[in-house]
């Protein structure tokens, strides 16, 4: 199906239903036949972009209630759930679970946050970290009003020029009356960073790296100056609880500091220019890996949209601490654990040396574009020498990766591609012998006369 073929039935109904109208009332505001609004409604043809205008137009209609099924991480994350064990019996297929997030979305949804809050590791804090990334997943990672208020703030302090961190430093002491000290690690020893208004410091631990300092000044502006407009976002978010909101608004905080830092214009400009070249990236804007890879997944800019990358951040156990998926279709990087087949474990290894790999997944299928062109690192988790390490990976299908610096010179060719999975229990690739788990939903099979390569059998769904 094409791009902008979007399928938003329900949606529609709803706003009709609301407003008390008739299909022939309907189609009569949108300018369009009541046919034609019928199939609409049924699915049966997808909801054009003027056809989108005048829902705004005429009915103050917020066009991301379109796409229902991110609440839920589309088709993929929908099939994570129900391939759960308990649902194995039903052998519930992709047409069929593609189906009902189609036709009944937000039955879709309330399935999903019902499932999200029943499994056994599900607590308080669990609950907060998945509501606050659903609402970042709901907005794909794009926060237009922070990042046009960034890009203002960045050309007012001109931090296209000089030293970053001085003109940091130098709008904190200006606008705020605060200056910028730097402690000794036995004055800070549990604080990366804190605000004492009344010293009027912003004070810095001495291990932060200098990309690290920098991200700190920058979200200490964020906090005094965006207070509001962050709050705006985070209270239009339906949160149940006041600690996803929090994780919310620390995310929105974050995110306009590295804004501030990679200011959109001119880091798409520089993106363009270098073909995506992180190094060079890193350099020209005095940035982390980690923060460049942040960066990456929020591009999406109306008529001026980047490529669109996911990010994880990997502990050494396997473990997703981080998951930005943006505007990428990598459901799998949304999983709880990695494949051990992925070489973002080997980057671990490598001293800080960025690590390529492409790959392909298990059962891919043209939509996932034949394979995903991968880049990792590993990191010091908080910008710290000898704090806790983690690797962060970024990545991007490949067909979309021939022109990037970091594909120059590699086969993409999809018979080159290192298969890999969403962690064994989530994975069913058949005969993998990296397998330490069986696959959820999927009958064992024993023979007793024969002993195979793998630890775990299974036949064909």
């Amino acid at each position: 199906m094409a791009e902008n073929a979007l399928l938003a039935g329900p949606a529609i109904r709803r706003v009709r239903k609301r407003e008390s109208l008739t299909q022939a009332a309907m189609a009569t505001r949108l300018s369009i036949s009541p046919s034609y609004l019928n199939l609409i409604e049924r699915n049966q043809r997808p909801v054009s972009a003027r056809v989108v205008m005048a829902l705004v137009e005429q009915f103050d209609f917020d066009p991301r209630s379109l796409r229902e099924d991110e609440a839920v991480g589309g088709l993929d994350g929908l099939m994570r759930r129900l391939s759960d064990e308990r649902f194995a019996d039903l052998a519930i297929d992709r047409e069929e679970a593609e189906e009902f997030l189609a036709t009944v979305p937000q039955i879709a949804a309330a399935f999903a946050r019902l499932y999200d809050r029943s499994g056994p590791q599900v607590d308080a804090l669990d609950d907060a970290l998945a509501a606050s990334r659903r609402e970042i997943e709901r907005w794909r990672n794009h926060f237009s009003d922070l990042d046009h208020a960034a890009e203002e703030l960045a050309d007012e302090i001109r931090l296209s020029r000089g030293d970053i961190g001085l003109a940091l430093t130098e709008r904190l002491r200006e606008r705020h009356q605060f200056s910028v000290r730097v402690l000794p690690r036995d004055v800070l020893p549990e604080s990366l960073s804190r605000l004492d208004l009344h010293a009027r410091q912003v004070q810095l631990s001495e291990m932060l790296a200098p990309a690290s300092r920098n991200f700190q000044l920058a979200l200490k502006i964020a906090q005094l100056e965006q207070r509001d407009a962050v709050e705006a976002v985070a209270q239009g978010a339906k949160f149940d609880d006041e600690a996803a909101r929090a994780l919310f608004r620390r995310h929105l905080e974050g995110y306009f500091a590295a804004a501030l830092l990679m200011p959109y214009g001119r880091f798409m400009r520089a993106c363009e220019a270098t073909g995506y070249d992180l190094p060079v990236l890193e350099r020209r804007f005095s940035v982390s890996f980690e923060q460049l890879a942040h960066r990456l997944t929020t591009l999406q800019r109306v008529g001026q949209r980047g490529l669109p990358f996911f990010m994880v951040r990997i502990d050494r156990a396997g473990q997703f601490s981080k998951s930005f998926m943006g505007a990428s279709t990598a459901h799998f990087a949304s999983a709880d654990v990695s494949c051990p087949l992925w070489d973002a474990h080997r980057a671990f290894e490598m001293g800080g040396d960025l690590v390529t790999q492409f790959v392909s997944l298990q059962e891919a299928s043209e939509a996932e574009g034949g394979g995903w062109l991968t880049m990792m690192q590993s990191v010091e988790g908080s910008g710290a020498p000898g704090e806790a390490r983690f690797v962060v990976a970024i990545g991007i299908e490949a067909v979309l990766a021939g022109e990037l610096a970091q594909a120059r010179g590699l086969s993409l060719r999809p018979s080159d591609a290192q298969p890999i999975g969403p962690g064994c229990a989530g994975c069913q690739r058949l005969n993998c012998r990296q397998r330490s788990l069986p696959p959820r939903g999927r009958k064992l099979h024993f023979d007793r006369m024969r002993r195979g390569n793998t630890p775990f059998e299974f036949g064909e769904r």
